[in-house]
């Protein structure tokens, strides 16, 4: 029966990857348009591939170490509890957790890239031509993601269960390891690509808007080209990593607790959620069918198309996740002795729904959130500022209660009396809750390929009415990319509790004969170092991430004022920009910024496990779960409020473009920027890759901790 259900996650990979690359050949067919649309894509296309290539020369040598640091926990040191330190596969799972994470984002710049000029071209015909040719292409990162996530699960577990034979515990360590991998090759995509992407959006907007009075993307803004690089490196490789990342760490995490929690059955709870996640990629191809739009339509009437897809997919895997959880828990489909896990996994696709929407009311221009925040912008930046800032703050209540009710309703329900099951239960939510992620992923996807479009037929001159239909596609993607944000930031919080309960699991393995003290006691002077060090963490993470991006914007502002200044003709048109010069700039700043954040949540795991035992670790677990999902629902809402408010402007409201009003939005999307775009979600990796270094040193934190 196992190896059937394993047989099922192969051919759910396998059809992932087979519809993106149908789709990547089909989406080759459109025409690019004009000569001069052309060459502005291939100019974006080279300044995303050679910082991709950069970075990715970067992150190597920083994989190269870790990946000797795990051999020789492997294979030469061993604990004080007997024993090597580590699994010998663990290295090898950790550079194909980074491997498939980073090809993963490459594969989804590559199409995006190549499908922005030809979402303009689709847009001279029509609205729903561009929505078509811009979702496919966002579909081809969403199904590449959950394909190779999928494919490198089912590889391992293959490999560890009957190749190799390992018993549960073994294999659930290995596989929480290549998840390791994944979160760092992700935080560096997200960090690395989010300082490219904001530092030449600022610079573009700062000095070309604000200073030089002249449109978005208008050819002869020296930062032009860099800015629309910076939405494929940042908002699409550095996405397709981030959202990889979430989809394997939720699996595994889930995977880790089924054995503990079925000891019975273990083995098929550990495969319980890839088969879950199979059944969610057919289901999300199916419902890629459904999207689609008619000619002039409303920003309310784009939600609804992609809402049509989503929503048939979510309700499809809420009715068929129960005989499956039948089926491969229980005797068979008539089995409901293990109803309660169907419950879990309902509980988790309704919370995502549910956050999905909350981001989408305060977050869209259709909602009165954000058309209050742009109201504000007749009294001056200050006052956008103080409306974005409260906005966003106010935007976090909802995704706490709902998350609370899900971990309540997964836990109490799902689980009943056992607490371990109570806790795998929780995990399922979070499996849930990104079933569908191949084409929520899609729908989220395709707003980078919309700004490029828009970005291209505003450099080629193309008619108004192109603009105006790729900036109403563009709109509709900032909601889209907050929502998809909340799905991620409501995964990390429920797979960060699953993985703080493996955390404590490892603990009991690793401790061998020891006696170890497993309560955890808020008045324990460690566990409450722990949670404050913890609590403090997010906000280290991304007071250095916007730091850096600040650092970064001012060398282009500086660039761009040079430019305007000292080439003759170029505010007339008469004279080219040096376009190259920008995108260097972002590119060495980007990858010099990205390091340090990476670093810190690498080390620091490890520095408070030897420290403070594993007690603080735990403390520190929980307290960056807690600030963190917070700071990351914050940041990432207020940005988006701030870059819709200055688009509803840009309709004609408030002044309209050029007004006082928009230079006032335009400050606020400025600071926006890097809050929804670099810090808010590199900090749901954080919290994950905080647990899963935890899970993989918990040797050496048993062994040499000195409290």
């Amino acid at each position: 029966m196992e190896k059937y259900i394993i047989a099922a996650t192969f051919t759910g990979a396998a059809a992932a990857l087979i519809y993106a690359a149908l789709t990547a050949l089909r989406l080759r067919k459109y025409d690019e348009g004009t000569d001069l649309m052309k060459k502005i894509s291939s100019s974006i296309r080279r300044g995303a591939n050679a910082y991709l290539k950069r970075q990715y020369s970067v992150v190597g040598v920083f994989f190269a170490v870790m990946f000797i640091v795990l051999c020789l926990m492997a294979f030469v040191f061993k604990g004080d509890v007997g024993g090597h330190l580590l699994s010998p596969y663990v290295p090898f799972a950790f550079l194909t957790g980074g491997f498939f994470s980073g090809l993963a984002g490459f594969i989804g710049m590559k199409t995006a890239t190549a499908a922005n000029a030809r979402t303009a071209n689709a847009c001279r015909s029509g609205l729903n031509r561009g929505l078509r040719i811009a979702f496919s292409a966002g579909s081809v990162m969403g199904f590449t993601v959950v394909g190779l996530g999928l494919l490198d699960i089912s590889i391992w577990y293959t490999l560890l269960r009957f190749v190799f034979e390992l018993d549960a515990a073994e294999i659930s360590s290995t596989m929480l390891t290549f998840s390791m991998g994944a979160s760092s090759m992700a935080l560096f995509a997200r960090v690395g690509g989010g300082i490219f992407t904001k530092a030449a959006d600022v610079g573009a907007d700062l000095v070309g808007k604000v200073e030089a009075g002249i449109p978005e993307d208008d050819p002869r803004n020296p930062a032009a080209i860099a800015d629309n690089v910076g939405d494929n490196v940042g908002d699409v490789a550095g996405m397709g990593a981030d959202l990889y990342e979430s989809y394997v760490g939720s699996v595994v995490s889930a995977s880790a607790l089924g054995f503990v929690a079925f000891s019975s059955e273990g083995f098929r709870a550990m495969a319980l959620p890839m088969i879950i996640a199979a059944a969610g990629i057919i289901l999300s191809i199916i419902g890629t069918v459904f999207v689609r739009t008619k000619e002039n339509a409303t920003q309310k009437s784009l939600l609804h198309a992609l809402g049509r897809g989503t929503n048939f997919s979510a309700a499809a895997i809420a009715v068929l996740s129960l005989p499956i959880v039948n089926l491969v828990i229980g005797d068979g489909i008539g089995d409901f002795s293990h109803w309660r896990l169907w419950v879990a996994i309902l509980a988790g696709l309704v919370a995502g729904v549910l956050i999905g929407q909350s981001t989408e009311y305060f977050t869209s221009d259709t909602y009165k959130p954000t058309r209050r925040l742009a109201a504000t912008s007749e009294t001056g930046s200050a006052t956008i500022i103080i409306g974005g800032l409260s906005l966003g703050m106010l935007s976090t209540v909802l995704p706490i209660l709902i998350i609370c009710v899900c971990i309540l309703v997964a836990y109490f329900v799902g689980g009943a009396s056992d607490s371990a099951q109570g806790l795998y239960s929780i995990a399922l939510a979070a499996v849930g809750m990104l079933s569908t992620l191949g084409i929520t992923l899609a729908t989220d996807a395709y707003g980078p390929v919309a700004d490029n479009a828009g970005g291209i037929a505003e450099m080629a001159g193309l008619e108004p009415e192109v603009r105006q239909r790729t900036d109403a596609l563009d709109a509709l993607g900032n909601t889209t990319a907050a929502t998809g944000k909340g799905f991620a930031i409501g995964s990390a919080a429920l797979t960060a509790l699953a993985l703080i309960a493996s955390y404590i699991n490892k603990i009991q393995e690793v401790s061998g004969s020891q006696s170890l003290d497993l309560t955890f006691d808020l008045t324990d002077p460690i566990v409450l170092s722990g949670l404050f060090i913890g609590a403090c963490l997010p906000f280290v993470f991304a007071a250095l991430t916007m730091q850096s991006v600040g650092r970064a914007a001012q060398s282009i502002v500086k660039e761009v004022r040079r430019q305007f200044r000292e080439i003759k003709g170029l505010i007339g048109g008469n004279a080219d920009p040096d376009y190259e010069k920008c995108v260097g700039l972002c590119t060495n700043a980007s990858l010099k910024e990205m390091v340090l954040p990476t670093l810190v949540s690498v080390i620091t795991p490890i520095i408070i496990g030897v420290v403070l035992g594993y007690k603080g670790v735990v403390g520190l677990l929980a307290g960056a779960t807690v600030s963190g999902f917070l700071l990351a629902i914050f940041m990432s809402n207020a940005g988006g409020a701030w870059d819709n408010a200055k688009k509803h402007i840009e309709s004609g409201m408030h002044g309209g473009k050029g007004s006082d009003q928009h230079k006032a939005s335009v400050v606020g999307d400025t600071v926006g920027d890097p809050f929804k775009d670099a810090s808010g979600p590199a900090i749901n990796i954080l919290i994950k890759l905080l647990s899963v270094v935890s899970i993989v040193f918990a040797a050496v934190t048993v062994s040499y901790h000195i409290f």
